[in-house]
């Protein structure tokens, strides 16, 4: 391994690498910077990576010859490259990423990651983001670091040693971060009719945005909480500072909030900072169905942006554009749905728009959505009207089910295309 600037660290990159980002708030600026001062004598430059926060410079139209992104999940910073044409969208199960570069299906040329120093033993932490970067390092031609002793100190299976690593740069800038979503009495709601369903002991997946948040304020009466996710933000200090997420009931990794990366506020960085509560571990281990399933009470929540009168749930696109990503909904919700007493829960407002007219239960998908969870799979669904059981129900049942937790504006017009398409 060699000391470097990040302009002498990326010098070897050569026209039609493709390299692999680590993702989230870990994102190696720096080095990415690097690269993208070369532009002009670089084309054709594949950059893989899942969501990344930062301004993404890589991806400003004018970059267009010189890097395509390749994503694998599809954040804010990368939806209109996306939409334009000039990134590829590629569809996977978070569970799946590390395969597709350990079997050669995604070769690496290279891989930019962001770390904390080496301690005595050489060993660098791969921070807030351990996601797939194993499988990533392991397959990659060059490896290269940022040595940033602002990157929190993460235990578990987040390690990395100086003699994977072939060239690094000394940094200093904390982990991007992300502050806590706007909570309106419609998140409320719906928190409240999940948090109903979430016994004490239960293990949880609880991710980002203001359903996950709301349904957390209101899970601090509760006791013996887990965490078992792919991510998870500043409300899950709130659990564990209440009392209320302990980890002692969990079937596996008893004690322990295990998850594959975080994104958050400084407080949550200086949480998860050498703590031994915190066990990062990759997604092939989190999202795992057959892991998923072994805890008891497993309660997975996941969000929508349309749910047909089926229980078909799409959740990356909008008709033919495309919003996020297949990630980890599918594992979490199958997994769930097969763990013991368990529970797998799709959450989503009943309407969007600025006056919420257009209801996001409709009687069919709109043309070119995608769909990312199949009605067989979906069993829970709530909004801020109720929870709608579709589990064993037909399609009939299912029908009226969603009806009953539409928007009541909305109500007449699913019910006469239930009609005319169902004979209800």
């Amino acid at each position: 391994m060699r000391i470097v600037s990040p302009e002498e660290a990326v010098a070897g990159i050569r026209s039609r690498d493709q390299i692999y980002i680590q993702c989230a708030a870990a994102v190696p600026s720096f080095l990415l910077d690097a690269l993208v001062a070369r532009a002009p004598e670089l084309s054709d430059v594949s950059m893989v990576h899942l969501h990344t926060e930062g301004p993404g410079p890589h991806l400003a139209p004018e970059m267009a010859p010189h890097f395509r992104h390749r994503a694998l999940f599809i954040g804010p910073n990368a939806r209109a490259a996306v939409n334009e044409g000039r990134a590829d969208f590629v569809p996977v199960f978070l569970s799946d990423v590390p395969d597709l570069f350990s079997s050669g299906a995604l070769p690496l040329d290279a891989v930019f990651m962001n770390v904390s120093p080496p301690d005595a033993h050489g060993f660098c932490s791969l921070s807030v983001s351990v996601e797939a970067m194993h499988a990533a390092i392991g397959a990659a031609k060059t490896v290269i670091a940022q040595f940033n002793p602002s990157m929190p100190r993460t235990l578990g299976e987040s390690f990395v040693h100086v003699s994977q690593i072939d060239l690094a740069c000394e940094v200093d800038q904390p982990p991007y971060e992300v502050q806590r979503p706007q909570i309106g009495e419609i998140e409320r709601r719906i928190g409240g009719f999940i948090a109903d369903l979430i016994p004490d002991g239960a293990t949880l997946q609880l991710g980002i945005g203001a359903i996950p948040a709301a349904t957390a304020e209101l899970l601090t009466h509760k006791k013996d909480l887990g965490i078992h996710t792919e991510m998870f933000t500043d409300a899950v200090v709130d659990l564990v500072e209440a009392g209320a997420l302990t980890g002692a009931r969990k079937t596996r990794n008893t004690g322990k909030l295990v998850t594959a990366f975080l994104m958050g506020s400084s407080r949550l960085y200086t949480f998860v900072n050498d703590n031994p509560m915190v066990e990062m571990r990759p997604v092939d281990f989190t999202n795992d169905t057959h892991v998923i399933r072994s805890f008891q009470h497993m309660t997975a929540i996941n969000s929508a942006i349309e749910v047909d009168l089926s229980g078909q749930v799409v959740a990356d696109s909008i008709g033919h554009r495309m919003y996020s990503g297949v990630g980890g909904q599918m594992d979490f919700i199958r997994g769930a749905a097969l763990a013991p007493d368990g529970r797998a829960i799709i959450a989503l407002p009943s309407t969007a728009g600025k006056d919420g007219e257009q209801s996001r239960i409709t009687p069919s998908l709109r043309e070119g959505a995608g769909v990312v969870t199949t009605r067989a799979h979906v069993r829970t669904v709530v909004t801020e009207f109720g929870v709608a059981e579709l589990w064993g129900k037909s399609l009939r049942e299912r029908a009226k089910a969603l009806i009953a937790v539409a928007h009541p504006d909305h109500r007449d017009y699913l019910m006469c295309a239930a009609r005319r398409n169902l004979e209800l």
